[in-house]
């Protein structure tokens, strides 16, 4: 036999780049890309981005309005988001669990930024990925399962009641706030001579 035969008559080089499978490989790889620089490039535009967040959410609503079913995709859909939340005003570093720098409790400590275990961006993009995966869940009957719907609500209300309290006292024990708002700000002053200005960024 030829040794042209073991190859179909072609280099491997030639068989590699011209086979059904490269051309998609290399095709998924420029989409994923492409996806990720542009997510990379919405990463400064928070309001932009959360208002994006609301458009999908409203879209889903109105698909759940128009068809009155899909429950229980809402249901999981708000589990999920709750986890969301959690991991979002939740510290990186749990006090309860593991021992590390702790966040200030007096004006004289040194300054330590409060570091999320979910960040921002993370916690916008999972929300609007889990909305745009419900969305098309609802094209799908296997998913329309029934469902007495004010049951789930209460069950969901009674979870979320809970699971912040729960937060909260944990907020309160140990001493931080995941927010910034009403939070001192600094470097917004001129530098002084006596001490360098300080930067949160």
């Amino acid at each position: 036999m030829e040794n042209g035969l073991a190859t179909g008559g072609l280099p491997a080089d030639d068989l590699s780049s011209s086979s059904p499978a490269s051309i998609v490989s290399q095709w998924s790889f420029n989409v994923s890309r492409r996806y990720q620089h542009l997510l990379d490039k919405s990463v400064p535009h928070v309001l932009y981005r959360w208002i994006a967040c609301l458009a999908v959410a409203l879209i889903y609503a109105v698909r759940v309005y128009m068809v009155e079913g899909f429950y229980i995709i809402t249901y999981g859909l708000g589990i999920y988001m709750l986890s969301l939340l959690i991991g979002f005003l939740s510290p990186q570093i749990d006090p309860e669990i593991q021992e590390g720098p702790t966040l200030p409790t007096r004006g004289s400590d040194e300054f330590r930024p409060f570091v999320r275990r979910l960040p921002e961006f993370k916690f916008w993009y999972s929300i609007t990925k889990a909305f745009c995966i419900a969305f098309v869940m609802t094209f799908f009957s296997v998913f329309d399962v029934p469902v007495f719907w004010p049951i789930l609500l209460f069950y969901w209300v009674l979870l979320f009641i809970l699971t912040m309290r729960k937060q909260m006292m944990h907020m309160i024990k140990y001493k931080y706030v995941p927010f910034s708002f009403g939070k001192q700000q600094y470097g917004k002053r001129a530098p002084s001579t006596d001490s360098p200005s300080l930067s949160r960024d």
